[in-house]
């Protein structure tokens, strides 16, 4: 790009023990809203991954050694800031990342505030078990002390809302971080950087670089001083970690993808599930790994559930992001989009049904974004469950309807799939609602809702959706190593 182009775009910098730090070379991030390039990140690799876990190795000892208190205060200082900023940090992650203003101010940037203050709560409120051996004479206790350097990577879905979700407890057990955001979605995390200081981390606490997975992200997974890394993203790239941190025993929290069923029974109350489950399926344009992509109906219903279904999802609307009246923004890029239409075309080559969205309605977009990566929310009925519509992640505004007619064989379906992240289940029988539950093979199950998050609690997946869980507990058990201590008296 010439001098004049380059001066327009916003150019990132790593962020390493406090300072904002110039790289060599740039990659260019696109605005997924009108595909232009609006922005360069750092391309790094392993001097720059060596710098930043360098400075967060000798910032160690002193953050470590703060109380819980200190660090606690120093997390709430920095939501404060963020949500001092909110609305200048949810213009940039809905530009960043295609998503809706209304969902970044409602949910992204919100979110990303408490995952601060949650764990700068939380931290005050944990103790270590003790027991006792009279007969011996002896009175065991544990004790918990941060563990090191901890690798983050994040994904470009929900950008500074995960980011935070690890940098949170993270920092707030004593540990020291490295991280490393999708190079796609940038940008969030580099503004966070420009008010650490203020908040009052010390230099060198939180570093982040700025690249891809392959590079930057290879080089912290590789790095010998990084006990632990935290990772949420794809299935192949938690493999790869696994691979590559094996030789120095890491210790990893993956948290990956989904192919989520919701399971509505004819007792369901409709009026509470339609707009739920169409909200579960299209949020965030799809690209939640929380959403709905399969829909089990059961066959009383499955005609009248599709009508209203279709209905109610043609109603949202699809366009610039940064319109407040908007539903679904842009996707993430050119080849997402493109992966997510190819999920149609094959259903449609297998002989599903398009209702509605892709291919089937017109889309209408503003002069400005005739050239983004823009898709309508997506309807499909009667696709076979081996097909791989049903049972590969998509992760667009997708999802697949079909008819079932006993509990006992929706649960055999619902669980037919390598993945086992969340699911859902509409019913008015609470017996049933139990049954079912704890059949799925799932780490979290709703039931006649979606997306009610409790932070105290584990959150994670089984089979491919992961190893590890996250929340108050589960993230403190990661961040720290315990020892128990035997004293004979």
């Amino acid at each position: 790009p010439t001098m004049a182009h380059s001066k327009a775009l916003l150019v990132l910098e790593n962020f390493i023990g406090g300072k904002f730090v110039p790289c060599s070379s740039y990659i260019d991030s696109y605005n997924p809203s009108t595909g232009d390039v609006y922005c360069r990140v750092p391309d790094s690799g392993k001097e720059e991954v060596e710098a930043a876990v360098k400075a967060a190795k000798d910032a160690f000892p002193v953050w470590s050694s703060k109380s819980p208190l200190e660090r606690s205060q120093i997390l709430n200082k920095l939501a404060d800031l963020i949500e001092h900023d909110l609305e200048e940090f949810a213009q940039a992650e809905s530009k960043d990342q295609g998503k809706t203003i209304t969902f970044a101010r409602t949910v992204d940037i919100p979110r990303a505030v408490h995952n601060f203050r949650f764990f700068a709560s939380s931290i005050l409120h944990h103790v270590t078990e003790c027991s006792e051996m009279p007969a011996m004479g002896c009175v065991h206790y544990t004790s918990r002390a941060p563990v090191g350097v901890a690798g983050l990577i994040s994904p470009w879905n929900l950008p500074l809302y995960l980011l935070t979700w690890k940098i949170a407890p993270a920092i707030a057990c004593g540990n020291t971080v490295v991280a490393k955001p999708s190079e796609m979605t940038s940008v969030t995390a580099w503004m966070m950087c420009k008010l650490l200081e203020k908040a009052g981390v010390p230099p060198g606490v939180v570093n982040v670089v700025f690249g891809t997975g392959a590079r930057a992200g290879e080089a912290l997974v590789c790095h010998p001083d990084v006990p632990l890394i935290s990772f949420t993203g794809s299935t192949r790239t938690a493999q790869r970690i696994t691979e590559r941190s094996a030789p120095h025993c890491k210790r990893l929290s993956l948290e990956l993808g989904g192919k989520n069923p919701a399971i509505i029974f004819d007792d369901a109350d409709l009026s509470q599930c339609i707009p739920a489950t169409v909200r579960s399926s299209f949020a965030n344009q799809g690209e939640i790994c929380l959403c709905t992509s399969r829909i089990f109906v059961q066959r009383g219903i499955y005609s009248e559930f599709l009508k209203r279904f279709v209905a109610e999802a043609k109603k949202w609307k699809t366009g610039n992001p940064s319109d407040p009246t908007i539903d679904v923004g842009a996707l993430i890029s050119k080849e997402h989009l493109e992966k997510v239409r190819t999920y149609v075309r094959k259903a449609q080559a297998e002989g599903a049904r398009v209702l509605c969205g892709e291919g089937v309605d017109p889309l209408a977009l503003p002069p400005g974004n005739q050239k983004g990566y823009f898709m309508l929310p997506t309807v499909i009925a009667e696709v076979k469950d081996e097909s791989c519509c049903m049972q590969e992640e998509i992760f667009g505004p997708v999802t697949c309807v079909v008819a079932f007619d006993t509990e006992e064989e929706v649960i055999r379906r619902a669980n037919g799939v390598k993945y086992g992240l969340a699911a859902t289940v509409w019913s008015g029988n609470v017996g049933r609602v139990h049954r079912v539950a704890h059949r799925l093979q799932s780490g979290l199950v709703w039931t006649n809702c979606w997306l009610v998050r409790d932070l105290n609690l584990p959150f994670g997946g089984m089979k491919a959706s992961g190893i590890g869980r996250e929340g108050a507990k589960d993230s403190y058990e990661f961040f720290t190593e315990v020892k128990t201590i035997t004293i004979k008296h």
